[in-house]
Protein backbone atom coordinates (compact mmCIF):
# COMPACT_ATOMS: atom_id res chain seq x y z
CA UNK A 1 0.00 0.00 0.00
CA UNK A 2 2.57 3.21 -0.66
CA UNK A 3 2.99 6.05 -2.80
CA UNK A 4 5.88 8.05 -2.87
CA UNK A 5 6.67 10.66 -0.55
CA UNK A 6 8.79 13.11 1.36
CA UNK A 7 10.30 11.56 4.61
CA UNK A 8 10.82 14.81 5.90
CA UNK A 9 7.29 16.50 5.37
CA UNK A 10 3.70 15.14 6.22
CA UNK A 11 1.39 13.76 3.21
CA UNK A 12 -1.30 16.25 2.18
CA UNK A 13 -3.93 14.24 3.23
CA UNK A 14 -3.54 12.22 6.45
CA UNK A 15 -6.27 9.80 8.38
CA UNK A 16 -9.52 12.06 9.73
CA UNK A 17 -9.21 9.38 12.63
CA UNK A 18 -7.17 6.81 14.28
CA UNK A 19 -7.49 4.05 16.37
CA UNK A 20 -4.21 2.39 19.13
CA UNK A 21 -2.54 -0.90 19.10
CA UNK A 22 -0.32 -2.33 22.40
CA UNK A 23 2.73 -3.45 21.74
CA UNK A 24 2.63 -7.09 23.93
CA UNK A 25 6.02 -7.81 25.12
CA UNK A 26 9.99 -6.78 25.28
CA UNK A 27 11.58 -3.36 25.48
CA UNK A 28 8.31 -1.26 24.49
CA UNK A 29 5.99 -3.92 26.18
CA UNK A 30 2.97 -2.21 26.94
CA UNK A 31 3.49 0.92 24.88
CA UNK A 32 0.49 2.01 22.83
CA UNK A 33 0.70 3.29 18.77
CA UNK A 34 -1.78 5.16 17.04
CA UNK A 35 -2.10 4.22 13.43
CA UNK A 36 -5.05 5.49 10.80
CA UNK A 37 -8.66 4.02 10.64
CA UNK A 38 -8.17 3.15 7.21
CA UNK A 39 -10.32 1.00 4.56
CA UNK A 40 -8.64 -2.42 5.15
CA UNK A 41 -6.77 -2.10 7.18
CA UNK A 42 -6.83 -4.62 10.72
CA UNK A 43 -3.79 -5.05 12.90
CA UNK A 44 -3.05 -8.87 13.76
CA UNK A 45 -4.62 -9.21 17.13
CA UNK A 46 -3.30 -9.56 20.16
CA UNK A 47 -3.74 -13.07 20.82
CA UNK A 48 -1.87 -13.72 17.50
CA UNK A 49 0.64 -11.63 17.95
CA UNK A 50 1.46 -13.55 20.77
CA UNK A 51 1.26 -17.09 19.31
CA UNK A 52 3.36 -16.02 17.06
CA UNK A 53 5.97 -14.60 18.55
CA UNK A 54 6.03 -17.52 20.69
CA UNK A 55 6.79 -19.40 17.81
CA UNK A 56 9.91 -16.78 16.96
CA UNK A 57 11.11 -16.18 20.24
CA UNK A 58 14.52 -17.86 19.30
CA UNK A 59 14.44 -16.36 15.85
CA UNK A 60 13.98 -12.45 16.45
CA UNK A 61 16.83 -11.05 18.40
CA UNK A 62 19.31 -9.62 15.72
CA UNK A 63 17.06 -10.69 12.83
CA UNK A 64 16.64 -8.63 9.69
CA UNK A 65 13.00 -8.01 9.57
CA UNK A 66 10.69 -7.28 6.57
CA UNK A 67 6.94 -6.31 7.20
CA UNK A 68 5.09 -5.94 3.88
CA UNK A 69 1.14 -4.39 3.57
CA UNK A 70 2.66 -3.00 6.97
CA UNK A 71 -0.58 -1.12 7.78
CA UNK A 72 -0.19 -0.35 11.82
CA UNK A 73 3.18 -1.54 11.76
CA UNK A 74 1.95 -4.04 14.81
CA UNK A 75 4.45 -6.52 13.53
CA UNK A 76 7.54 -4.81 12.90
CA UNK A 77 7.23 -3.08 15.46
CA UNK A 78 7.01 -5.64 18.22
CA UNK A 79 9.62 -7.16 16.19
CA UNK A 80 11.95 -4.24 16.77
CA UNK A 81 10.80 -4.29 20.48
CA UNK A 82 11.89 -7.86 21.24
CA UNK A 83 15.50 -7.31 19.79
CA UNK A 84 15.31 -7.50 15.68
CA UNK A 85 18.52 -5.96 14.52
CA UNK A 86 16.28 -3.88 11.63
CA UNK A 87 12.59 -3.56 10.64
CA UNK A 88 11.68 -2.88 7.35
CA UNK A 89 8.15 -1.26 6.97
CA UNK A 90 6.50 -1.36 3.36
CA UNK A 91 2.71 0.23 2.23
CA UNK A 92 1.53 2.35 -0.14
CA UNK A 93 -0.95 4.49 2.09
CA UNK A 94 0.57 7.83 2.26
CA UNK A 95 -1.57 7.85 6.04
CA UNK A 96 0.31 4.38 6.60
CA UNK A 97 3.41 6.07 5.93
CA UNK A 98 3.44 8.90 7.72
CA UNK A 99 2.15 7.08 11.17
CA UNK A 100 4.52 4.48 11.22
CA UNK A 101 7.72 7.20 10.44
CA UNK A 102 5.81 9.28 13.35
CA UNK A 103 5.70 6.07 15.62
CA UNK A 104 9.54 5.36 14.69
CA UNK A 105 10.42 8.63 16.18
CA UNK A 106 8.01 8.42 19.40
CA UNK A 107 10.19 5.23 20.16
CA UNK A 108 13.57 6.79 18.87
CA UNK A 109 14.40 3.59 16.90
CA UNK A 110 16.65 4.11 14.67
CA UNK A 111 16.75 0.84 13.32
CA UNK A 112 13.40 0.98 11.45
CA UNK A 113 13.25 1.69 7.79
CA UNK A 114 9.64 2.93 6.41
CA UNK A 115 9.35 2.34 2.04
CA UNK A 116 6.30 4.63 0.92
CA UNK A 117 5.43 1.93 -2.16
CA UNK A 118 3.44 -0.53 -4.08
CA UNK A 119 4.62 -3.98 -2.06
CA UNK A 120 4.75 -6.24 -5.44
CA UNK A 121 6.55 -3.23 -7.50
CA UNK A 122 8.93 -2.61 -4.58
CA UNK A 123 9.91 -6.01 -4.80
CA UNK A 124 10.26 -6.58 -8.34
CA UNK A 125 12.31 -3.97 -8.48
CA UNK A 126 14.85 -5.13 -6.04
CA UNK A 127 18.16 -6.98 -6.55
CA UNK A 128 19.51 -9.25 -3.88
CA UNK A 129 22.71 -8.96 -2.39
CA UNK A 130 23.70 -10.98 0.84
CA UNK A 131 23.75 -7.88 2.75
CA UNK A 132 19.98 -6.98 1.74
CA UNK A 133 18.50 -10.26 2.74
CA UNK A 134 16.06 -11.07 5.44
CA UNK A 135 15.77 -13.56 7.99
CA UNK A 136 11.88 -12.76 9.01
CA UNK A 137 9.06 -11.56 6.62
CA UNK A 138 5.68 -10.65 8.13
CA UNK A 139 2.98 -11.06 5.37
CA UNK A 140 -0.64 -9.55 5.99
CA UNK A 141 -2.07 -8.17 2.56
CA UNK A 142 -5.74 -6.75 2.50
CA UNK A 143 -7.96 -10.06 2.47
CA UNK A 144 -9.57 -11.42 -0.91
CA UNK A 145 -6.70 -9.61 -3.61
CA UNK A 146 -4.60 -12.55 -4.18
CA UNK A 147 -2.10 -10.87 -2.95
CA UNK A 148 -0.14 -13.66 -1.52
CA UNK A 149 0.84 -15.88 -4.30
CA UNK A 150 2.88 -12.93 -6.33
CA UNK A 151 4.17 -12.01 -3.76
CA UNK A 152 6.13 -15.14 -2.35
CA UNK A 153 7.09 -15.71 -5.68
CA UNK A 154 8.57 -12.71 -5.71
CA UNK A 155 10.77 -12.70 -2.24
CA UNK A 156 11.98 -16.11 -3.29
CA UNK A 157 12.85 -15.56 -7.29
CA UNK A 158 14.43 -11.83 -6.33
CA UNK A 159 16.53 -13.91 -3.54
CA UNK A 160 15.43 -11.77 -0.75
CA UNK A 161 15.64 -14.41 2.01
CA UNK A 162 18.44 -16.03 4.10
CA UNK A 163 18.53 -19.92 4.40
CA UNK A 164 16.18 -20.89 7.26
CA UNK A 165 14.36 -17.96 7.02
CA UNK A 166 10.89 -17.40 8.21
CA UNK A 167 7.77 -16.29 6.32
CA UNK A 168 4.55 -15.57 8.40
CA UNK A 169 1.60 -15.76 6.09
CA UNK A 170 -1.73 -13.78 7.32
CA UNK A 171 -4.76 -15.16 5.72
CA UNK A 172 -8.84 -15.43 5.25
CA UNK A 173 -9.61 -18.52 6.64
CA UNK A 174 -11.07 -20.30 3.63
CA UNK A 175 -7.87 -19.37 1.70
CA UNK A 176 -6.25 -22.61 -0.09
CA UNK A 177 -2.37 -22.05 -0.21
CA UNK A 178 -1.35 -20.71 -3.57
CA UNK A 179 2.13 -19.93 -5.24
CA UNK A 180 4.44 -21.21 -2.00
CA UNK A 181 7.32 -22.01 -2.99
CA UNK A 182 8.26 -26.13 -3.15
CA UNK A 183 11.02 -24.99 -0.49
CA UNK A 184 9.17 -23.61 1.93
CA UNK A 185 7.90 -25.67 4.81
CA UNK A 186 4.80 -25.55 6.55
CA UNK A 187 6.00 -24.73 10.57
CA UNK A 188 3.47 -23.67 12.08
CA UNK A 189 -0.69 -22.91 11.56
CA UNK A 190 -3.63 -21.98 13.39
CA UNK A 191 -6.94 -20.62 12.84
CA UNK A 192 -8.25 -17.39 14.98
CA UNK A 193 -12.04 -16.71 14.58
CA UNK A 194 -12.23 -15.89 10.20
CA UNK A 195 -8.31 -15.88 10.27
CA UNK A 196 -5.80 -18.21 9.21
CA UNK A 197 -1.78 -17.79 9.94
CA UNK A 198 0.84 -20.32 8.96
CA UNK A 199 4.28 -19.62 9.64
CA UNK A 200 6.33 -21.34 6.56
CA UNK A 201 9.93 -21.97 7.44
CA UNK A 202 12.59 -21.67 4.17
CA UNK A 203 15.25 -23.96 3.04
CA UNK A 204 17.94 -23.34 0.93
CA UNK A 205 16.70 -26.43 -1.80
CA UNK A 206 15.52 -29.63 -0.71
CA UNK A 207 18.67 -31.32 -2.00
CA UNK A 208 20.32 -29.46 -0.14
CA UNK A 209 18.23 -29.97 2.86
CA UNK A 210 18.01 -34.19 2.09
CA UNK A 211 21.90 -34.32 1.28
CA UNK A 212 22.67 -32.91 4.28
CA UNK A 213 20.37 -35.37 6.08
CA UNK A 214 21.87 -38.35 4.32
CA UNK A 215 26.01 -37.15 4.64
CA UNK A 216 24.86 -37.00 8.67
CA UNK A 217 22.96 -40.46 8.45
CA UNK A 218 25.87 -41.73 6.81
Amino acid sequence: MSRRNSAARRPAKVAESSSTLRIIGGEWRSRKLAFPEIEGLRPTPDRVRETLFNWLQTSIPGSACLDLFCGSGALGFEALSRGAASATFVDQAPEVVYQIRHNLNLLKAQNGEVVSAQVLDWLESKIADQEARYDVVFLDPPFNRKLIAPTVTLLESRGLLNNRAFIYVESEQDWIPDGIPDNWELYREKTAGQVCYRLYLRHETHFQDEALTFSQES
